[in-house]
């Protein structure tokens, strides 16, 4: 079982930054995929930014050249730097991750983190 442990939401006026974190403590093989998706109110949730088998890396086409996923392997943790953000960017911000365990592939989601902009 992995509990993927997020933080750094919170209030922003717009044009703000913001730096997302998600850490995936526990014991497992490896994690094949990781990243962020969000849900605003009244909205279906989307992906924002995740690293892909590979190491790839995909973006929302609304959040390109705004925002940043980056990683620390040794760590097991994402971030998502924010930058210049707007009012449409206020969501609910989830972290995932596909992981691979001794039982097999399974993908997780945190608790998510809330992200307001303010205008």
């Amino acid at each position: 079982q992995v509990q993927l442990v997020e933080s750094g939401g919170g209030l922003v006026q717009a044009g703000g930054s913001l730096r997302l974190s998600c850490a995936a403590p526990g014991r497992f093989i490896s994690i094949a995929a990781m990243g962020w998706h969000r849900q605003a109110p009244g909205k279906q949730r989307e992906l924002v930014a995740s690293f892909t088998t590979g190491g790839r890396t995909t973006y929302a086409d609304s959040v390109k050249g705004r925002f940043t996923i980056s990683r620390d392997n040794a760590k097991n943790t994402v971030y998502l730097q924010m930058n210049s953000l707007t009012p449409e960017d206020t969501a609910v911000y989830y972290c995932n991750a596909d992981v691979i365990g001794w039982d097999g592939r399974r993908q997780y989601w945190g608790q998510g983190t809330q992200v307001t902009v303010s205008s």
